[in-house]
Order: structure tokens, then C-alpha cells, then sequence
């Protein structure tokens, strides 16, 4: 599977709001780049607690998943333009961009460097073929210290391989249960 250019991302995905990659001094960069996008980390924040409401440590279960493992941050709310994600710790986030693969498209992310370079993970499952909607974004912060993570600023790169064909069965096809998702969807299991 050839890996889409600039050029190509403008034509075969749907990428709202769209950006160009262009300097913008003192911002970690975001938009379009030579073959990929670089997403924007929203302003909403799910930061892993390991205190329950009823003071007693949680379980992280993917089939049996609980809000209270998080707490809950808008930078928005807080009137900053970032959060901090304690140390040896994990968050969710969505994307700025709300995206539209094609049925002949994958999507692959991979963390920028300016993060990795600070012991920041980022980790996102592939866009399948017709996947489309807001991308939720894991952050793993792999430092023992605390780290800051800026808001509405570019956080991993979305890159995007073309089959020959289309996919025989789509994500929208398997009606996926993550399809058309906005705001930070947290695991389920159906």
C-alpha cells in the first residue's frame, strides 16, 4: 500500500477543520505535512486516578469499564492551555479534527517527536475503511515526573496508506461500534 502525499490527503480524506502546515512560532505543529496530518489534541482531558469514590483503589477492566477511573479536565474550564499528566501516568483526549476515511484508505498514527522526545506515548488504533468521527487519543506519560500536555496544539501524525481496491467489508460495513463517535469515548465492549 503506497502512503498518501499532501497532495493526496486533499483529495481522498475528509479532514475538518483542515489545516496547513505552516510555522507557527512557540506552537508544536499541526496540519498537513509531506505524508501525513498532524492531529490537534482537543481541549478535553480524562486523566487516570487511581482513587474511586469510595476511597477504594480501581481495576482497569475493559469489559466492565468505570468513569470513576478518571478524573475529568476542560482546559477550557480552567482558563489554561494545557494539562499536566502525573508521572507513570495515562489520559484520554479527542482530536480538534473530525475525520472521513475513504473505503480504499488505512490510517496509521504515530507520535510526534517533540513529545517523544519527553517520554510522551501516544498510541491510537487504525482508522480502518470508512471509519469516521473524532479520534479519542491515548497519552502515556512514561516519565516519573509530571508532564504537560498544550491543548488545541499538535500531539501525534495521522498517516495514510491507499489500497489498489476498496476493503471488502468496511468499518462502517461491521457497523463499529466507535463509528461517527464525538467527544472522548472511553472502552466498551458490545
Amino acid at each position: 500500500m503506497p502512503v498518501l502525499s499532501d497532495a493526496q490527503i486533499r483529495e481522498y480524506v475528509t479532514i475538518e477543520p483542515f489545516e496547513e502546515n505552516i510555522k507557527r512560532s512557540g506552537t508544536i505543529s499541526y496540519g498537513v505535512s509531506s505524508y501525513g496530518y498532524d492531529v490537534r489534541v482537543g481541549t478535553l482531558f480524562k486523566i487516570f486516578t487511581d482513587v474511586s469514590p469510595t476511597g477504594e483503589q480501581s481495576i482497569v477492566d475493559p469489559k466492565n469499564f468505570s468513569d470513576d477511573n478518571f478524573v475529568t479536565v476542560d482546559t477550557q474550564d480552567t482558563g489554561r492551555d494545557h494539562v499536566i499528566i502525573p508521572p507513570n501516568s495515562f489520559a484520554l483526549c479527542e482530536t480538534v479534527e473530525t475525520f472521513e476515511i475513504p473505503r480504499d484508505v488505512l490510517a496509521i498514527c504515530v507520535g510526534k517527536s517533540t513529545y517523544a522526545r519527553c517520554g510522551i506515548i501516544v498510541n491510537v488504533t487504525p482508522l480502518e475503511p470508512e471509519w469516521r468521527g473524532k479520534i479519542t487519543i491515548e497519552i502515556s506519560n512514561t516519565t516519573p515526573l509530571p508532564a504537560k500536555i498544550y491543548a488545541n496544539e499538535g500531539i501525534a501524525q495521522m498517516v495514510f496508506l491507499k489500497a489498489e481496491q476498496p476493503c471488502e467489508r468496511s468499518y462502517a460495513d461491521k457497523v463499529g461500534k466507535y463509528q461517527d463517535q464525538t467527544g472522548l469515548v472511553l472502552p466498551r465492549v458490545d
